[in-house]
């Protein structure tokens, strides 16, 4: 989320303290915003890749079928040559001269017959396979007709609670933007790095009741002393988020 400013500002370690407070503040408002859309977009997300292999699928089996056919075209091709061939040796079969030419012609039309049988089985094969896979682009399609359905209705339900906080986001990420001006380049990584490691998205924290605001463990006296003081970055030991005062009165 950080964008650099364009103009150094040699601002003191207090003010750099006070802006990631308020840094914080912000990108909790953004959260708590994004927390209302739940896990719609997660669910939009997966819809989207579920249409997308669903129709990944569909051209695949479109394109297996578009192979049987052509292979049915190609064995009905088969066939009708093996009988123009046996009706041509039939007719050699009246013009033999011996013997042993009518075995041989009896031989190739055997032969023809054996390829005329096993092409017919191969075009029952191809009828049942383009039969299964027209039913697998049913299937397809009707899970399709669902899937998009659920879609546009969680689209159009997340798209209405974008709209519905879009100004408040705008206003609230030019507010972080403002508050990251402040802060330098390797303290607002750091604070970026917490965020993403912990549960809550809290990488600030303010010591209440002399305890860690985010991991409760008990801050001792001097080192609060030294979190009032805003000199340093302390963090706390327990959970690594940085601590601050509690601000006298907290402006959102």
């Amino acid at each position: 989320m950080a964008t650099r400013k364009t103009t150094e500002v040699d601002y003191s370690m207090q003010e750099k303290i006070i802006a990631l407070y308020e840094l914080q503040k912000i990108d909790s408002r953004i959260d708590d915003i994004n927390k209302v859309k739940g896990e719609l977009p997660l669910e939009v997300q997966d819809l989207e890749d579920e249409l997308a292999g669903l129709k990944t699928r569909v051209a695949n089996v479109n394109a297996e079928i578009d192979e049987l056919n052509t292979l049915t075209k190609q064995r009905k091709r088969e066939v009708d040559q093996a009988k123009i061939q046996i009706a041509n040796y039939k007719e050699q079969q009246n013009n033999v001269r011996n013997n042993r030419e009518f075995e041989s012609i009896s031989k190739e039309i055997e032969y023809q017959e054996l390829e005329i049988e096993l092409a017919e089985k191969r075009l029952k094969e191809y009828a049942a396979g383009v039969k299964a896979k027209k039913a697998q682009l049913e299937e397809a399609d009707t899970v399709i007709g669902e899937r998009t359905k659920d879609l546009e209705m969680k689209r159009s339900e997340l798209e209405s609670i974008e709209a519905e906080t879009a100004s408040q986001v705008e206003e609230l990420e030019t507010r972080a933007r403002q508050a990251q001006e402040r802060i330098d380049e390797r303290l607002l990584k750091a604070y970026e790095r917490i965020r993403t490691s912990v549960r809550n998205g809290l990488a600030v924290v303010t010591v209440k009741r002399d305890a860690c605001g985010g991991c409760f463990n008990r801050i001792p006296p001097q080192r609060q002393a030294e979190i009032r003081q805003g000199k340093k970055i302390i963090v706390c030991e327990y959970c690594g988020r940085i601590l601050v005062a509690e601000p006298e009165a907290d402006v959102e």
